[in-house]
């Protein structure tokens, strides 16, 4: 379809409006849930990445485009009358269609920066940060959350309200939890049966409406719990009025906040679960703020959930003892300079959470650019800005007290080389990775990394699935690293290609658009893991490929030690590419099993330009303060033959690979002409390793000069 041939958006959306009041229209609706929402599994083999794969087909409409359609139908009430099979695919068709025409409408328009389907020249960036962009961009964006997040982490997030839910609801969090948990097996299991039953109807009775439909009796017999505290459930998430409000595709729509439909005094209609589960994180807020004696608190119980969840999930990850709450930083004046939600200190690391619970408004969603700029900057340039000055403070830690709620003192800080900026929201807040790159506004510094903005649902997967903290660490380093080269529609696409592939680009890329279909493979390790459906709970890539590897075992023991003189040597390993890391594996288990065999020392050498510096790994069972000396001098050789700026030495146990101790030598390389003499006959250390390579001997080694084996030993006493 051509851009000139589309019409308005009014126009569309009145043709949507007349033909979601069809007769029989919402079993269009439930067909086109089944085909988009829903995907089958051979139950022998368990669900696997391409059964997953269709949910990210371009060809399946987007959640939100058939919550308008379901918005629709309901405003000029539903009639359920059963259509013709025919009927059915062609109002499906017509609605596609539309949905289609309605998204050209929705891109094509601002401010004419497109002509023809061509960005005018000069006008990419304007475009981008466009009100209209971001709006499309906030519709038709991905989903932030798993279904199970939104439901699962209410329980965290109204753990402090209950005692509302029971006074004005009628039933405690943990029942309303129960009674919608259960309508997720309830649905799936009318799903089944009516696949089944359509095998054995005639043609012209197949709906898959029945597959949505439920009633009180049979949630009451699946979670068990009395009739009243059912109905008082769903009652609360149950649609009434007629969405008059319900004016445009992004404007309020009643079904979002309440997305059970009542078909009669018994019977009831859910065509999105997702909905349903969304609802239940989102709408309990609005029920308190409408309650002005418990506003107040209830605003100071959602700050306090998203700093005590972001402190839970960052101490699965660097352990209690790593990881403080509500941080009071003080100046020499004893009045507070900066408070951190949530601090994590590991080694010469640091992570500076900052947390805020500012939504999306409405007039934002609907592309108003002022509104737009406005709730960022209360939900995330606030957040940075906060971070970042007190991330200014603790590289100065002599000049600042840093304290606890309760006026105990932190643990002294160090010296810190790198501090990571989170600034974490509470709820999902559409397009958060495309108006992050838009508005964001950072300082450049050389200790401070750029901030990292996510909501408590990608913080959850993340240190769901990178829970040890070097893998942590090394991510969200190589993240604000790639900042400006890796797109994607949102976070966990970007951390599903990481899990897979290692997050490594080349130099010479300067763009990498992500697509969504590569966040199958953590879709479903997540579902194995919080739904406990038969899968791969973790992703073919660096959690599996290097498990018990050489690399993985000197990075574990360096994490135990957490010793800032050999953490850089694993961030270094962990940024390489896979290729490379292949290689240094086979190599460790080449110079070992060499050392076993001759009982002599062996080493593995590096270097790399980009980093400007290198590596050497020993094999030395020699007592500590011999091989400290003897790998010491190892490196400063090598560190003055290649001119790098720093270099990193590892001493292993000959016998098995296992960490022994790590050197850092970390400073500018000056001239000398007495170390040019010294390595005057060192081989160039390797920026790739070829194991077909053959060993040549150099006939101009004198007797007594050091061996090229890099033994430390004479010539004569080594390799002659």
């Amino acid at each position: 379809m051509s851009i000139k041939d589309v019409r308005n958006e009014a126009e569309i959306f009145k043709e949507l409006s007349e033909l979601s009041a069809s007769p029989g229209f919402v079993h269009a609706i439930a067909y086109l849930c089944f085909r988009d929402n829903t995907f089958s599994y051979n139950i022998n083999k368990g669900v696997e990445s391409g059964d997953v794969l269709q949910q990210f087909s371009m060809e399946r409409l987007v959640r939100t485009e058939i919550s308008a359609l379901i918005g629709l139908a309901f405003k000029r009430g539903i009639e359920f009358k059963t259509p013709e099979p025919q009927e059915v695919q062609q109002y499906a068709d017509k609605a596609e269609q539309l949905l289609h025409e309605y998204h050209i409408a929705l891109i094509s328009s601002p401010e004419n920066l497109l002509t023809e389907g061509q960005v005018q020249p000069g006008k990419m960036s304007e475009m981008m940060s466009s009100g209209e962009m971001l709006r499309e961009a906030i519709f038709y964006g991905g989903e932030s959350a798993f279904h199970f997040q939104y439901r699962d982490l209410c329980l965290k997030k109204y753990e402090k309200d209950s005692d509302f839910f029971l006074a004005h609801k009628g039933y405690t969090l943990k029942q309303a939890y129960d009674v919608i948990y259960c309508l997720e097996g309830l649905q799936n299991e009318h799903l089944n049966c009516n696949m089944k039953e359509m095998v054995t109807k005639d043609p012209s009775d197949w709906t898959f409406l029945p597959a949505f439909t439920f009633t009180y009796e049979e949630v009451v017999k699946a979670c068990r719990y009395d009739l009243s505290i059912v109905k008082n459930v769903l009652d609360s998430f149950t649609a009434s009025g007629l969405n008059e409000t319900y004016t445009s595709i992004d404007s309020f729509n009643i079904t979002n906040a309440y997305p059970i439909i009542k078909i009669n005094e018994e019977e009831f209609l859910l065509l999105q679960y997702y909905s349903l589960v969304e609802a239940f994180y989102e709408t309990p807020f609005f029920w308190f703020l409408e309650n002005s004696n418990y506003k107040s608190t209830a605003l100071k119980n959602r700050g306090n959930f998203t700093e005590e969840f972001a402190y839970e999930r960052l101490i699965r990850v660097f352990g209690e003892g790593n990881v403080h709450k509500n941080i009071n930083i003080y100046g020499a004046d004893g009045n507070i300079a900066g408070e951190v939600d949530v601090l994590v200190t590991y080694a010469d690391r640091a992570i500076v959470l900052q947390a805020k619970s500012k939504k999306l408004t409405l007039l934002a969603r609907q592309g108003n650019k002022s509104n737009l700029e406005s709730d960022f900057e209360k939900a995330v340039q606030a957040a940075y800005g906060q971070g970042y000055s007190c991330a200014e403070f603790m590289l100065e830690p002599d000049k600042y007290t840093f304290k606890h709620e309760d006026g105990t003192q932190l643990k002294r800080i160090g010296k810190l080389k790198e501090i990571y900026i989170i600034c974490l929201v509470s709820d999902h807040y559409p397009a958060l990775f495309t108006q992050s790159k838009q508005f964001l506004k950072t300082q450049e510094s050389e200790s401070i990394v750029s901030p990292y903005v996510m909501d408590v649902f990608f913080l959850d997967t993340l240190t769901e699935m990178l829970d040890r903290p070097f893998y942590f660490l090394s991510y969200i380093n190589r993240r604000a690293t790639y900042d400006k080269q890796v797109h994607a529609s949102f976070e966990l696409t970007v951390l599903s290609y990481h899990l897979r592939k290692n997050l490594w680009i080349e130099d010479d890329l300067s763009y990498m658009y992500l697509g969504d279909d590569i966040c199958a493979d953590l879709d479903l390790a997540m579902m194995v893991r919080r739904r406990g459906i038969p899968g791969n709970d973790t992703p073919v890539g660096i959690l599996t490929e290097y498990e018990g590897t050489p690399i993985d075992r000197l990075i574990k023991k360096i994490e135990q030690e957490e010793n800032t003189n050999i953490i850089d040597f694993a961030f270094l390993l962990l940024s390489l590419s896979g290729d490379v890391i292949r290689d240094i594996n086979k190599a460790i288990d080449r110079i070992t099993e060499l050392s076993c065999r001759d009982g002599k020392t062996h080493d593995l050498t590096m270097f790399f330009d980009k980093s400007d510096c290198g590596f050497t790994i020993h094999t030395n069972g020699y007592p500590k303060e011999v091989a400290l000396n003897s790998l010491s001098d190892h490196c400063e050789k090598r560190k003055y033959t290649t001119k790098a700026s720093k270099w990193h030495g590892v001493c292993i146990q000959p016998n098995d690979g296992s960490f022994r101790f790590g050197v850092t030598l970390d400073f500018e390389w000056q001239y000398s002409a007495k170390m040019g003499e010294i390595v005057r006959h060192l081989p160039k250390p390797q920026k790739f390793i070829d194991f077909n390579a053959k060993n040549k001997r150099r006939n101009n080694i004198g007797r007594n000069e050091l061996c090229p084996c890099n033994s430390g030993k004479k010539y004569k006493k080594c390799c002659l």
